[in-house]
């Protein structure tokens, strides 16, 4: 995986503590796209016995943001504005992966879309969600 804000990104990466908790990492960067993949663990449930929408939701942003980080120069953030998830399949596997990249990039505003799949243990995909939203680029605090 090389990309020229790959430094950069791994490290605003490494500060997301909800996706260190998740296990998850950048598999996959491109300019306008983030691939990020994590263990479906049996903590990540819901009452169902499959992982919880929360987790996907996550993902999904995530993956979506990083994309839209990108495409920024350096020094730059995004925060979302506004994500729709649509849930098509139980989160059912041994991990997911989200795959985030950007639709249209403008000054203040960035239209993103995410999928997430379910992938079984022998490598069998699901497509489990997919994911649209704003994000709008930031000076970090």
């Amino acid at each position: 995986m090389t990309h020229p804000a790959l430094t950069r990104i791994s490290a605003s990466f490494a500060t997301q503590t909800m996706m260190h908790t998740l296990g998850a990492r950048i598999t996959a960067l491109a300019n306008g796209g983030c691939e990020i993949t994590a263990p479906l663990l049996p903590e990540m449930g819901q009452q169902h016995g499959a992982g919880h929408a929360g987790v996907t939701f996550a993902l999904g942003d995530t993956a979506a943001g990083y994309a839209a980080l990108t495409l920024m120069e350096p020094g730059r953030e995004v925060m979302t504005a506004e994500m729709k998830i649509n849930l098509l399949a139980p989160a059912a596997g041994a991990q997911l992966i989200a795959r985030g990249r950007v639709v249209k990039a403008g000054r203040r505003l960035v239209v993103v879309t995410a999928e997430v799949e379910a992938e079984a243990a022998d490598g069998t995909r699901r497509l489990i969600a997919v994911l649209q939203g704003t994000m709008v680029p930031v000076d970090p605090a």
